[in-house]
């Protein structure tokens, strides 16, 4: 792979995904496409490469794009954004919704769905405090292969075994030979979709709860801001968004604050009240 082809992968990577893809992560390239070059019956990266620049292969291109982009996760992951929505979250909107009934939650980047079942299963657990209530879920994610599989709800031992309490797995799964099956009442919970970050996502509706946890970090400052704004925009007005622990808006954009007593919790930013000369003005 001559340094053109490389430069040309990762212009692809970033125009389809948003992948910012650094010069010096040629390792992490070649010891991911090497399965597919293997799958598609290629004999090289540059073949690769070359065939993704003459633009006739979709699978291809979509199987480079999944091989690339980080799938890393496990049930209830660093635990602090599921003891928030737990602890602060829920209660508030318990009380703040109590008129609609209603809660919307999206889990941007939900990759094989242990980040929404976690919270489905807290929102199960707390069943009994919310009669009537509709909760909607909706878990989305640029790789086909894992919402496959986030749909499915199979998991092996130890994906069951990172971050999931035991008694949570005894109640809700189903060991089906060597792998765990999470029950159908809380894979009902759940709404998954295919969606790309970096197409519009406006037709999702508004939501009071937003994750979108561990993904910023793979786009450049442009459109980490331009993803932030958009999420903003689909935000009740006093909704919330949780972002990893290695991401912030602070720098990035206005349009989010964050929540001075919660690290990694974020609200849309009010809007400044006018001055009595521009109250005056617009009165003309």
């Amino acid at each position: 792979m001559t340094e053109a082809e490389f430069e040309a992968l990762r212009v692809f990577l970033k125009a389809r995904s948003g992948l910012a893809l650094s010069p010096d992560k040629r390792y992490l390239v070649e010891s991911r496409l090497s399965s597919v070059c293997t799958r598609f019956k290629l004999e090289s990266l540059s073949h690769l490469i070359r065939e993704i620049r003459a633009g006739r292969a979709m699978a291809l291109e979509k199987a480079t794009i999944e091989a690339m982009t980080t799938n890393e996760t496990f049930f209830f992951r660093d635990k602090s954004p599921f003891d928030l929505f737990q602890d602060v979250l829920l209660p508030k909107y318990l009380k703040e919704r109590a008129g609609s009934r209603r809660l919307r939650i999206w889990c941007a980047a939900a990759s094989s769905g242990q980040e929404p079942y976690s919270l489905a299963m807290i929102l199960k657990e707390a069943a009994a405090r919310m009669p009537g209530w509709h909760i909607d879920i909706v878990a989305s994610d640029i790789s086909t292969d894992v919402l496959e599989k986030a749909k499915a709800g199979f998991y092996n031992q130890f994906e069951v075994q990172r971050g999931l309490p035991i008694r949570l797995l005894v109640k809700y799964f189903t060991q089906v030979g060597d792998q765990w099956q999470i029950s159908p009442e809380i894979r009902a919970m759940v709404d998954f979709r295919y969606l790309n970050l970096l197409d519009d996502f406006s037709r999702l509706g508004s939501f009071d709860i937003v994750y979108c946890r561990n993904v910023l970090i793979y786009f450049d400052a442009a459109l980490k801001a331009d993803v932030l704004r958009r999420i903003a925009n689909l935000m009740a007005a006093d909704g919330s968004l949780l972002l990893g622990a290695s991401e912030t808006v602070l720098g990035v954009t206005d349009a989010l604050t964050l929540d001075p007593a919660h690290r990694g919790l974020y609200g849309k930013t009010a809007p400044m009240a006018a001055t009595p000369t521009q109250r005056v003005i617009g009165m003309r």
